[in-house]
């Protein structure tokens, strides 16, 4: 069982305005049919896809590990990091829009031992020229959720928590921006794992990257209208 990492160092306020937008449907302030526990449920589902990895990402030996996250997404990866990092060292780099949730990754690195970079930037584009071809292991929680388009945008300039579920007009505003960067940021030995909604049309997601990356994708898992996809090239599975 992956240990879960020490979160007693975040505050009230860092789960109001980092890791908790599933509160806001409560309070009534996103407009969606949407259940409540999607923006909550995806951590839990994203850290079973990795514990049932754990002996593969351990035999990968990743040098660099990259996560592009939303919410507390962090968290279910921490978990698999701690037990993968008895075995190799491999560099962590976390990048968010939110300076808060930045500051939160860091801090939780801290707290729990885990050398890690935050970086404050859009997915990673700025990081590309350090990064093309260089990432074993990148995992994506977008902002799925889908919205207005205005809304998806006022969201990612303002760098808060509602860029971290604000996904425009099919939920994939921000996710097609990263998926035009896979095949130049992945590694060879690469894989990428990727948290949908049904709305976002995942198999359509997974045809796009074998014809456009030589990608193969697969469920790695499902609970209703929420999934998860892991993408590894063709020749390496």
């Amino acid at each position: 069982m992956i240990p879960t990492p020490d979160l007693s160092h975040l505050t009230k306020d860092d789960f109001i305005r980092v890791y908790e937008p599933a509160g806001l449907y409560q309070h009534g302030n996103i407009n969606s049919e949407l259940d409540i526990y999607m923006l909550s449920e995806d951590t839990f589902l994203l850290l079973d896809a990795l514990e049932d990895d754990a002996d593969h990402l351990r035999t990968l030996k990743p040098t660099l590990i990259q996560l592009d996250l939303a919410q507390d997404a962090f968290r279910p990866f921490l978990d698999a990091f701690l037990e993968m990092n008895h075995a190799v060292s491999p560099v962590l780099i976390t990048t968010d829009i939110n300076p808060r949730a930045a500051h939160c990754t860091e801090a939780t690195g801290r707290k729990n031992n885990v050398p890690l970079d935050a970086v404050i930037c859009n997915l990673v584009r700025p990081l590309k020229p350090r990064l093309s071809g260089q990432i074993d292991v990148l995992i994506f929680n977008p902002p799925y959720v889908p919205t207005e388009e205005e809304e998806a945008i006022m969201a990612q300039s303002q760098a808060d928590i509602a860029g971290a579920w604000a996904g425009g007009f099919d939920g994939m505003a921000v996710t097609n921006r990263l998926l035009d960067e896979l095949d130049s940021i992945l590694s060879p030995k690469g894989c990428f794992y990727l948290v949908a909604l049904k709305q976002n049309d995942p198999q359509g997601i997974i045809a796009r990257m074998r014809e456009q990356c030589n990608l193969e994708g697969k469920a790695s898992f499902a609970l209703k209208s929420l999934n998860g996809v892991k993408f590894t090239f063709s020749d390496r599975l």
